[in-house]
């Protein structure tokens, strides 16, 4: 998945473990013990709790009941729901989405996929060995392809199809509509080698990410040329090279069929068919309980579900359906399959102006967080180590990954407070509440969400306010009384954390822990500063299945509250939330996800390089939507960037996200669950966590075989 693939809320597209070595999960309440035993379905294998490495483990492996292809039957149609039909089939292009990647991973060349541990591995369908050359005068890589390696016309894959795809991506030729030429842009040359299996791939400047380049390898029909490269691709592909090929894409229908590709020379594919169907998250359970699906990311609650029906018959208890009907015995067939996705959701803090310009408040937000406890409210009930990500550019267990929290320091409230006093926020003082319309409180530049165009309350839920979590010896004179007059606050209302991206894609939220303490009480009276008080707006996208943001805002905005912080809560459709908030800055919190990747250097740079004024006079902020940066952070990227050298490398990056923490503009607060639904007898898919699918692996099981823990279906 590609940084363009913001998880929002949920998304392109969220790590890792505290302290620089692994930490154990707490002991679970009695509470949380029962719910996590529920979604105990599937082996998941947890690191422990001890490692020398910064870089840790990963938190969880994958699980997907891993079976030898013996033991796998050949055949069968494999239905896998997606989130939606893409607009195109051409990853390069600004519309690509998740699906998209996942066609491009069954029909196209990879050079290089990833590993359990989420690091680049040489793809032996498509190489026999890829490495630097030389250095001197310039950096040079020598690809030595696969003699097999064809494309489904019958053409040889080539140096021909390595060039067309760099011109098309160098940035030389705006003909071409392209999302991204990170890396291309830096190539000099491309030739062929020795014969016609080798490719020498030249560059004019040091790339140290250059094994992310050609993945996926298009061929040249489609690079070839700007009305092919724009057009050609989008809703078919004529000419492929994988284990399965595009047949058909039925708009009407909503679902991609792929079939067996015959000239593959690899390990045939067991399945005969992979349908990837368009199903939104809120109809899954149906199509699930119908018959209609084998695989699908899912909710928790639908997970809680399928757990208690897979019980022994009278031991579970009924379950109901979105119809009222009980769904048990339809949704006994399937199972519960977990691990971490590769992607981290974070609290993101605009910086751009009002009072979190100001990096003291910042730090303030920061440092009243209880990352761990936020954590545990998320993952905990779902059986997953409720660890808080310690990186912005690496997950635990990548070789770029330490914690590199310190940098900001932990939960302090007593520290929050302090930088809010010397930032000027001090209770007290006179505040002068907006009367006027356009009229405003410090905080973001207040733009009414649809919500709060229509009326009523509804999208201005002001914690601070309500003084619920006040104690009434803190009540002024005559509070409480007014307290008994005004009208009661309705229940607010939070996005999912599942679902939603940029391109849409996603994974599910989770349930909020029983028996959670009350929060700490905070002294009467809001922060205010030149008469205005200290109230920041939070954006969140109003989607189905808000389990996991509903937990984590509402706990946010409670810490905040504790040192003297007001939040509004601002809901948006999810259709604005990224458009006409985050990306245009009319928002002061947010959470949204970025996915983890193996090139942080390449990837991670437009997230958090320092915005620049336009030739319009505008600011360039790139992917950086907090709008924070500085100049030593852009410098120590540039530099990651160019040496050859990985241990030197690595060292860099880990600078950088400690010179990033100490911004306080992006809080990393953990890595996101992945649920998933599988029919039982499906092997070799389900949570897949960092590695790259096997598609020519995945199947069903042959009548009467059984899977091993131990297989290793991929070579």
């Amino acid at each position: 998945m590609s940084y363009s693939q913001l998880r929002v809320g949920s998304a392109p597209q969220g790590r890792g473990e505290l302290r620089d070595q692994p930490r154990c999960a707490g002991r679970r309440s009695t509470a949380v013990r029962s719910t996590t035993a529920l979604l105990s379905a599937g082996a998941l294998a947890l690191t422990g709790c001890s490692s020398k490495d910064p870089a840790g483990k990963p938190l969880a492996r994958q699980d997907i009941v891993p079976a030898a292809r013996a033991q796998v039957a050949d055949g069968g149609t494999l239905r896998w729901a997606v989130d939606s039909v893409p607009e195109t089939l051409n990853t390069f292009q600004a519309d690509a989405d998740a699906t998209t990647s996942r066609v491009a991973q069954a029909v196209l060349p990879s050079m290089f996929r990833l590993d359990a541990k989420g690091s680049p591995e040489i793809n032996p369908g498509y190489l026999e060995s890829a490495k630097v050359v030389d250095t001197e005068p310039k950096q040079v890589v020598l690809y030595k392809l696969s003699q097999q390696a064809v494309w489904s016309n019958g053409r040889e894959i080539g140096a021909a199809d390595f060039a067309a795809q760099w011109r098309a991506l160098s940035g030389k030729d705006s003909s071409y509509w392209t999302a991204r030429n990170a890396g291309y842009d830096r190539i000099e040359r491309i030739q062929r080698g020795a014969n016609d299996l080798e490719v020498k791939v030249t560059f004019a400047r040091p790339y140290a990410d250059w094994r992310s380049l050609f993945t996926p390898l298009y061929p040249k029909e489609v690079m070839g040329t700007p009305d092919s490269f724009n057009d050609g691709a989008r809703r078919k592909l004529k000419v492929t090279a994988g284990p399965f090929l595009v047949k058909k894409i039925d708009r009407k229908a909503d679902r991609i069929t792929l079939t067996r590709n015959p000239r593959w020379w690899g390990r045939p594919a067991k399945l005969s068919q992979l349908e990837l169907r368009a199903v939104p998250r809120d109809e899954r359970a149906d199509e699930l309980a119908a018959g209609k699906l084998d695989l699908a990311e899912i909710e928790p609650g639908l997970a809680h579900r399928i757990v208690l029906a897979a019980r022994p018959q009278g031991t579970a208890t009924p379950l109901q359906g979105p119809d009222g009907s009980d769904d048990a015995a339809a949704l006994r067939g399937f199972e519960v399959r977990k691990s971490f996705e590769p992607a981290y959701t974070q609290l993101a803090l605009n910086g751009a102006d009002g009072p979190l310009a100001d990096e003291r408040v910042r730090r303030a937000v920061a440092r009243a967080l209880d990352r761990e406890e936020l954590a545990k409210a998320v993952l905990k009930p779902l059986g997953l180590p409720a660890v808080p990500v310690g990186s912005h550019l690496a997950l635990s267990g990548q070789p770029a990954y330490a914690d590199n929290s310190d940098a900001l320091g932990g939960q302090d409230t007593k520290e929050a407070q302090a930088l809010l006093a010397d930032a000027g926020w001090v209770r007290g003082g006179p505040v002068t509440e907006p009367q006027e319309k356009g009229e405003k409180a410090a905080g973001s530049k207040g733009r009414k969400s649809e919500d709060e165009s229509q009326g009523g309350d509804d999208g201005t839920y002001i914690v601070g306010d309500d003084n619920k979590a006040r104690a009434a010896d803190h009540k002024a004179p005559g509070e409480a009384d007014r307290e008994k007059k005004q009208p009661e606050k309705r229940k607010e209302h939070f996005a999912q954390d599942g679902g939603q991206q940029l391109k849409q894609g996603g994974a599910p939220g989770a349930y909020a822990p029983m028996g959670t303490a009350a929060p700490a009480v905070a002294p009467a009276g809001p922060l205010a500063k030149n008469g205005k008080p200290l109230t920041l707006t939070f954006v969140l996208p109003t989607g189905d299945g808000a389990e996991t943001l509903r937990t984590v805002a509402d706990r946010i905005r409670r810490m905040l509250d504790r040192v003297g912080i007001r939040t509004k809560l601002k809901k948006v459709s999810d259709d604005s939330y990224f458009k006409d908030h985050i990306a245009s800055g009319e928002y002061d919190l947010a959470l949204y996800s970025w996915p983890s990747s193996a090139f942080p250097a390449t990837d991670a740079r437009p997230i958090y390089a320092k915005p620049v004024p336009a030739a319009d006079g505008s600011l360039n902020v790139e992917q950086n939507y907090t709008r924070v940066g500085t100049d030593q952070v852009d410098q120590l990227f540039d530099q990651a960037l160019s040496t050859l050298d990985e241990s030197e490398s690595r060292s860099l990056i880990r600078k950088a996200d400690s010179r990033i923490w100490a911004t306080a503009a992006s809080i990393p607060l953990y890595q996101r669950p992945q649920l998933t639904a599988a029919k039982k007898n499906l092997v070799n898919a389900g949570a897949f966590g960092f590695q790259t699918p096997g598609y020519e692996d995945m199947g069903f099981l042959k009548k009467g075989a059984k899977a091993s823990a131990s297989a290793k279906p991929r070579s």
